[in-house]
């Protein structure tokens, strides 16, 4: 029973060590990534969503997984979507997507998700989040979008482009 107390004492406070050297630039680095992963993500070949919002119009870049395969085959689509946390829209299809989520650690306003497996969320503010989400793409130019969605429930449609 020493003996392994002594053995396993060491590897804990090597471990601890480890994990206590994590530097700034360790989290730039993964930021950096996460970015990477993100364009390529959007830039993939998924094709390009057309969002309209009363009278205004979004592009967006989709991605290229089975969330956005399911995703497409809802097209063209209107959804009421609710309002949430002052930085999101949102909506429960009635069926599952497939996912494959991962947390993206900073949400960008334009983005578009599935969160668990049939919430699709549209993002017009950007913040630090600890949720994880699948990826379906993000709007080219979001600049109006908080506007275009105001404060409560909004109608949104997509559309193929």
């Amino acid at each position: 029973m020493k003996q392994s107390m002594l053995v396993l004492f060491p590897l804990v406070i090597l471990l601890i060590g480890f994990m206590a050297c994590k530097t700034a630039n360790d989290s730039n680095i993964t930021q950096n990534k996460e970015e990477r992963n993100v364009n390529a993500d959007t830039s993939s070949g998924g094709g390009r969503l057309k969002i309209s919002i009363g009278s205004k119009t979004f592009k967006a870049a989709l991605g290229s997984n089975q969330a956005v395969a399911a995703f497409k085959a809802r097209m063209p689509m209107t959804a009421v979507m609710s309002e949430l946390n002052g930085n999101e829209k949102l909506f429960n299809f009635s069926s599952k997507l497939p996912t494959n989520a991962s947390n993206p650690g900073t949400i960008h306003a334009g983005d578009l998700m599935i969160y668990g497996s049939s919430t699709l969320v549209l993002f017009y503010k950007s913040f630090p989040t600890q949720y994880s989400y699948t990826r379906l793409g993000r709007i080219e130019d979001a600049s109006g979008l908080a506007k275009a969605v105001g404060a409560g429930n909004v109608t949104i449609t997509f559309e193929l482009e």
